[in-house]
């Protein structure tokens, strides 16, 4: 990440970057006696997984979590990339449209965001338009209600809504659901409900670094913790306030419960050092077996939702890359 965009007050301004400094001048002590994350990570990198996982503890850990939320987005670390897109805002259902000023493709994307469930900042508006600029297509990136003050039932209900949204004016078949961590748990759970509802069913749904189980799976869950921009007990914690009063229960919200046989194409990325692996590929090999028609891509040296490197590294750029091929391949 290349360049640090600021807000709020400027009391939280001057704290959080004096724990950026704090962090870089960590990292660098550290590199300097060969005490590295990964042996193959530059020094911004790493500074980058350190400050972000430190903002997301922060957050989370407030006692009031609206505060936490802001506390998270008054520091974001961006790529220099320039995404060319035109930005409309939607009210029924809410959402954003990001429009690319060059298009290349006819797929529209209905994109849901990650954060757990629980953030939406300026990091997943960026996403959004780098999707649509990268891939040439439509996004409309849906603002979904968020927990802990909405638990589920209220994300699928928005999921819903925002499908019907976008199905009213487009054919199913030239309709991509694509979701990063939280979202691609979204956009995998949208499947079963439109299967529930006899609904039709997009052209392919995508998973970039999803979550597949609300509770405790894979060895990498823990083992990765160090590595990552995400640890093992947010994703738990997540998972609780998804489901705070276990009303519904760690199999009914975890898509590697289903079936996802003859949902149509699904197209799953993540990376080797994320905590979130072992069930993304424990995921794919099951719906495999269910004769589901799964394809998975792994980067081994990416931590979690590395889209977001764009351009600043080899990994990003094969994996937005792969993700252009296999839309143009399901949406002519």
């Amino acid at each position: 990440m290349s360049q640090i965009k600021f807000s709020g007050s400027f009391k939280d301004r001057y704290k959080s970057f004096w724990m950026l400094n704090r962090i870089a001048i960590g990292t660098y002590a550290r590199r300097a006696i060969d005490q590295k994350l990964a042996p193959d990570w530059d020094a911004n990198t790493e500074i980058g997984i350190r400050f972000i996982r430190h903002q997301f503890t922060v957050a989370m850990q407030h006692s009031d979590i609206a505060l936490g939320r802001q506390l998270f987005d008054r520091v974001q670390l961006e790529t220099a990339d320039v995404y060319e897109v035109i930005v409309e805002h939607c009210e029924m259902p809410r959402g954003t449209w990001y429009m690319p000023k060059n298009k290349k493709s006819n797929a529209t994307l209905l994109y849901f965001h990650g954060g757990g469930y629980t953030f939406h900042g300026a990091v997943s508006k960026r996403f959004a338009a780098m999707l649509a600029h990268r891939i040439g297509a439509r996004v409309f990136a849906a603002d979904y209600r968020l927990t802990p003050e909405h638990p589920h039932p209220a994300q699928a209900e928005d999921a819903l809504a925002a499908w019907e949204y976008i199905l009213h004016d487009i054919p199913a078949e030239q309709i991509v659901v694509i979701g990063d961590s939280a979202g691609g748990h979204m956009s995998l759970m949208l499947l079963q409900t439109l299967r529930e509802k006899s609904l039709a069913y997009p052209a392919l749904c995508v998973g970039l670094c999803p979550w597949t189980d609300i509770g405790d799976r894979g060895r990498s869950l823990f083992e990765n913790d160090a590595t990552d921009l995400v640890q093992g007990w947010m994703a738990l914690q997540f998972g609780e306030w998804l489901d705070p009063e276990s009303k519904f229960g760690r199999e009914q919200l975890s898509p590697i419960s289903y079936d996802y046989a003859g949902l149509g194409p699904i197209y799953l990325q993540a990376g080797g050092r994320e905590v979130l692996r072992d069930m993304i590929v424990d995921f794919a090999e099951q719906q495999k077996a269910n004769g589901a028609e799964v394809e998975i891509d792994l980067w081994p040296d990416m931590p979690h939702v590395f889209q977001a490197y764009d351009t600043t590294q080899k990994s990003s750029r094969e994996a937005l890359a792969r993700l252009s091929e296999i839309i143009a391949e399901k949406v002519s």
